[in-house]
């Protein structure tokens, strides 16, 4: 032990006492302190007074004898580890007070130095340990979640206060009963296959499932399976820790698919997505909280309103005020007041600095007539900002031509969010789940140019990008998005080398595969059939001979012909349905900008679903 052991000893006997304090200075590494007292109370107000580490108690004191010298110690140094010391005749005596609580016993005569000081350190050791498993006995049996052992042949072995509040059996009603009769009959064997997986070594960590009370309720619960060793290392029984999670199931519902369907997409463009509950005053959060604000999503997680605006500059507090909380007002007392919103503003971090927020959300009604939601993308733009500064002081030709590509784009965006909107307007009620696809939806269309920036920012040329690259990060981007991994389906691409478009034809293309493959991804293959889904981008032929001269010729040098081909072997898409018949929004967008490009659009049916779409451009290299 590194740290001195202060030892106390209650000992009549001098030379007895003399003897035990020769062999503690035998030992250079251990380092003591050793108080000797010779009669009971003398050593009894002496620990009330000073801290001890252990304690050596002969059993004969003149003021006390045999085994209630023991007990009155221990009765009132419970904590502190006792060591016995007997004569030859009282060695059941020190029997009997190792069945009462002390941690050894020695025989006077038959100690040596070494044999005492290991009787000391093992006793200090022990009775930590044992303080440790009863600490870890009070957590179990005073914890709120329920924390049950299962034995492997499926009976209850143990349930704490937190299994009986939660689950409404008393312990005496559920031990040696079979565990099924907390399982409704719907989930069949799953418990039976989480313990073969913890019985091979998983780890089981917040599993939620559902759970049958005794007054025949099922409840939701959130369990963590862990295995439970004997001695021998050897598998007999699986703790279950199950927390009761009904209330709070549906707000982490609505967390969870806002997370799952916007999570990829947040986090590669360090975006924030916001639930703001005016009712509540609580603010729910996923996406990149952490890189964008430097709090943790727990740190943020239920914050109110006025709480996040605390964080908004002195300067910006205004603006936001007036429309986040005023215009929501409006929203609540005037139905025809503006439904959406779009603020920038600044917004100070965890470590005090301050970014440049782009907040874009919408109000949410309930009903027809109230406002009770507000859902809301943020966006650190500090960059940004930063390149929005730089480029002031660039040549007014540069300036001019970046701000009318960004001012198209950005008008792009705004009039497929109104075109996504229009298909929610006249409806009084939202379907939840159609309203976040339809989110996804737009986000997709959104890193689609999202992509063809970043090619350009990464490219030599300010104008125009590499195709092929940009077609590559783009399927990349929908598979992660949509989850394919998991599925059967898979891209192929087939795509000539050294394709490059101007941002007018890039854009608007890019578009069109993202819709077409988004379709193929969500319809195509049900229920995780396997799949391919294909794209082919090359040039045309023109036909043209080589020593044709004419003026003609050389006008259609200028401009080459492309054909895009995106196919699946899917299920098809029905003869009945014409693609002037298609009502989504998708197909409607595409059908919008082939016509933009001036292209030509054919739907095939012969073997799953094939869009031809055949364009002509100028040629930039």
């Amino acid at each position: 032990m590194d740290e001195k052991v202060k030892i106390l000893l209650f000992e009549d006997n001098p030379g007895d006492a003399g003897l035990i304090e020769e062999m503690l200075e035998e030992f250079a590494d251990f380092r003591c302190e050793l108080k000797t007292v010779e009669i009971l109370n003398e050593g009894l107000s002496l620990l009330k007074e000073n801290p001890f580490d252990i304690i050596l108690s002969d059993l004969g004191l003149p003021d006390s004898y045999g085994i209630d010298t023991f007990l009155e110690i221990h009765s009132r140094n419970s904590r502190i580890p006792i060591i016995i010391l007997t004569g030859m005749n009282d060695e059941k005596i020190g029997i009997e007070a190792v069945k009462k609580g002390a941690q050894d016993y020695l025989v006077k005569g038959q100690v040596d130095s070494r044999l005492l000081k290991r009787s000391i350190q093992y006793s200090i050791e022990r009775k930590k340990a044992e303080e440790r498993v009863q600490n870890l006995a009070n957590i179990v049996e005073s914890s709120n979640d329920a924390i049950v052992t299962r034995s492997l042949d499926g009976f209850i072995t143990s349930w704490n206060l937190g299994a009986e509040q939660i689950y409404g059996y008393p312990a005496e009603e559920v031990l040696g009963k079979p565990a099924t009769i907390l399982i409704p009959c719907a989930l069949g064997n799953e418990t039976q296959k989480l313990i073969e997986m913890v019985k091979q070594g998983e780890k089981i960590h917040q599993y939620e499932t559902s759970r049958l009370r005794k007054d025949g309720k099922i409840i939701d619960v959130s369990m963590t399976l862990s295995p439970v060793f004997d001695i021998s290392g050897e598998l007999i029984a699986v703790s279950v820790i199950a927390r009761d999670i009904t209330e709070s199931k549906k707000a982490e519902e609505k967390l969870q698919k806002s997370e799952e369907r916007y999570r990829i997409v947040t986090e590669q463009t360090g975006q924030l997505v916001y639930e703001y509950d005016i009712e509540e005053d609580k603010i729910y959060w996923a996406g990149a909280t952490e890189k964008v604000t430097g709090y943790t999503q727990e740190e943020l997680l239920s914050t109110g309103l006025k709480l996040w605006l605390n964080n908004v500059h002195p300067d910006d507090q205004r603006l936001v005020c007036d429309q986040k909380i005023n215009d929501c007002d409006k929203s609540i007392k005037n139905t025809e007041s503006k439904q959406n919103f779009h603020l920038e503003y600044r917004f100070r971090r965890k470590d005090g600095t301050y970014i440049h927020i782009e907040d874009h959300g919408v109000y949410l009604q309930k009903g027809n007539y109230l406002t009770n939601k507000v859902l809301g993308i943020m966006k650190d733009i500090t960059e940004r900002k930063k390149a929005e500064y730089a480029l002031k002081k660039i040549e007014e030709v540069r300036k001019k031509e970046i701000h009318h590509r960004i001012k198209n784009n950005l008008q792009v965006i705004s009039s497929l969010l109104d075109l996504q909107a229009e298909k929610f307007a006249g409806s009084d009620i939202y379907d939840t789940s159609k309203v976040l696809a339809a989110f996804r939806d737009s986000q997709n269309r959104v890193i689609s140019m999202a992509l063809i920036h970043e090619e350009l920012y990464g490219s030599k040329e300010v104008s125009i990008l590499n195709f092929a690259t940009y077609l590559q990060k783009l399927t990349e981007e929908l598979f992660r998005c949509y989850n394919v991994g998991a599925s059967g389906a898979k891209m192929i691409l087939e795509i000539e080398e050294a394709i490059f478009f101007d941002m007018d034809t890039a854009v608007p293309l890019g578009m069109i595969v993202n819709e077409l493959v988004s379709n193929s991804l969500k319809h195509a293959f049900p229920g995780g059939k396997n799949g391919e889904i294909k794209i082919k981008l090359f040039r045309e032929e023109s036909g043209e001979s080589e020593d044709c001269e004419t003026e003609d010729s050389n006008e259609a040098r200028k401009n080459k012909s492309y054909i895009l081909t995106v196919s699946d072997n899917g299920i098809g898409i029905p003869e009945s349905i014409n693609l002037e018949d298609f009502d989504t929004l998708g197909i409607q967008l595409v059908t919008i900008l082939v016509d933009q490009l001036d292209g030509e659009l054919d739907l095939n049916r012969d073997s799953g679903t094939e869009f031809v779409i055949k364009i002509t451009v100028a040629d930039n290299k």
